[in-house]
């Protein structure tokens, strides 16, 4: 990276957490913390429920918005699904108002599994409600030992060669945990696709095309922390709010 982390000691970067209708309200796995502080960033939880994105996120100098459950099928003129699950109609509004706010305001901006999601349908996009549906199980993108339970899968992705993800992880081939069995249908114009499932095509990351840093994984990074390969979406992240940094303090 062009500059060090040490020069950036107030880097703070807004991270959603889980709805208060979760089994643990207002929760968050520590592993995202953890791999904002690794990468030189202080995290500042954002719990649902406040409605003026520009209070909350104007201190800040970047975004996550973090996995969870589906959103409401109705936000993007989608129907109904059996295995639509924890709908939670105050997170998705907060999430999306978040979302709108940081890419019309040029606000660093990464969305995890749920988060790409998120980026996606705030932009006007669509998403597939259950992947089995139209791309069949060749690849599992999570398990499902029984009813009820689901744990996270590895599989592999491709990744665009000259896409600001891949110059990010300098490869086009990796090995991702996922945990996810939506991903996104219809991208908005705006956003192009970066990442693909290896054998079922299902798009696994995208990227704003005018956004100075909108990036969206349909996997989980903080979940392969010693992995230089996903360090190093984290380290971009935040290697890109020290523009914002330099602007607020000139």
């Amino acid at each position: 990276m062009s500059k060090t982390y040490s020069n950036y000691q107030n880097t703070l970067i807004g991270i959603t957490t889980y709805g208060r209708h979760d089994p643990i309200p207002f929760s968050l796995p520590s592993t995202y913390l953890d791999s904002v502080r690794k990468a030189g960033g202080t995290p500042v939880l954002l719990p649902p429920g406040e409605s003026n994105a520009a209070t909350l996120l104007k201190p800040l100098h970047g975004l996550i918005i973090t996995g969870g459950g589906d959103i409401n099928p109705a936000l993007y003129n989608g129907a109904a699904h059996p295995m639509v699950y924890s709908v939670d109609n105050e997170r998705d509004a907060f999430e999306i108002n978040l979302a709108k706010f940081a890419l019309e305001n040029h606000i660093p901006v990464l969305g995890i599994c749920r988060g790409l999601q998120i980026l996606i349908v705030a932009s006007g996009g669509t998403l597939i409600p259950h992947i089995p549906d139209d791309y069949g199980t060749s690849v599992s993108h999570r398990l499902e030992p029984e009813p009820g339970i689901r744990k996270s899968t590895e599989h592999d992705v491709t990744i665009t060669a000259n896409s600001r993800l891949g110059k990010l992880i300098q490869k086009t081939h990796i090995s991702v945990v996922s945990w996810h069995h939506q991903a996104v249908g219809i991208l908005p114009s705006n956003w192009r696709p970066v990442a693909h499932s290896v054998e079922d095509k299902v798009i696994e990351a995208a990227e704003h095309i005018h956004h100075p840093w909108a990036v969206g994984v349909q996997w989980h990074p903080e979940m392969s922390q010693n992995d230089p390969n996903h360090e190093r979406i984290f380290q971009g992240f935040i290697e890109s709010t020290y523009s914002k940094q330099n602007l607020l303090s000139a």
